[in-house]
């Protein structure tokens, strides 16, 4: 069977939008984030944690039991997990709200994955993220409005495009230190973002 979505949800601010299933995806509860699934009706394939959001290990046949004091997030170890399995693409539920300082960590996931050549989408309440690196490019379909921001992460990104969007640019720089790249906005067609050298994260909010 073709590998699909590695659906990754952990015990932040959890919203649903997009976790459907379909065959080749794989489920995995990053320690709180089996309760949340618990509530969908929903069971994990894997479940992944030090278990000190959840509070206890759970009841489950495919548990792999983290240290509390280790280098990576429990979410980040779930991504780890799913791409040693051989999962490309990844979305990434209950990764924000709460703790700033795990959101921001989970961005840093979003990155890491664009370094391997994978795909993270980051699904907050009302907004989706990910991150392009190194000639990354994304495309968002015709028919959405509202904002979508574009940052740079790292010191500088370079032969930036933004096509189909309010405020275009070619061939641009981005840097981390001046905020160009917020609050841009949907024209009703197709938008394209592309970098040639370094990384964007790029920001939509679902209407």
């Amino acid at each position: 069977m073709e590998l699909g979505i590695c659906h990754v949800v952990g015990a932040g601010e959890f919203c649903p939008r997009g976790l459907t299933p379909g065959p080749g995806d794989l489920v995995i509860a990053a320690d709180g984030g089996f309760a949340a699934l618990e509530g969908l009706g929903l069971s994990p394939d894997l479940v992944v944690g030090d278990f000190d959001s959840l509070g206890h290990r759970p009841d489950h046949p495919h548990v792999v039991a983290l240290p509390v004091e280790k280098d990576d997030t429990d979410m980040h170890s779930a991504i780890r997990l799913g791409w040693e399995r051989g999962y490309r693409a990844f979305r990434l539920y209950g990764g924000t709200g709460g703790r700033i300082d795990h959101t921001l960590a989970n961005i840093q996931s979003l990155a890491w994955l664009a370094s391997q050549r994978g795909r993270g989408w980051l699904v907050g309440p009302d907004w989706t993220a990910t991150v392009l690196s190194d000639g990354g490019a994304l495309t968002l379909e015709a028919g959405r409005q509202g904002m979508v921001s574009v940052f740079c992460l790292g010191d500088r990104a370079e032969g930036v495009d933004i096509q189909g969007l309010k405020y275009g640019l070619s061939d641009g720089v981005l840097t981390a230190d001046y905020p160009l790249g917020v609050s841009n906005s949907f024209l009703g067609g197709e938008s394209r973002v592309s970098v040639r050298r370094g990384k964007l994260l790029v920001l939509w909010y679902e209407s």
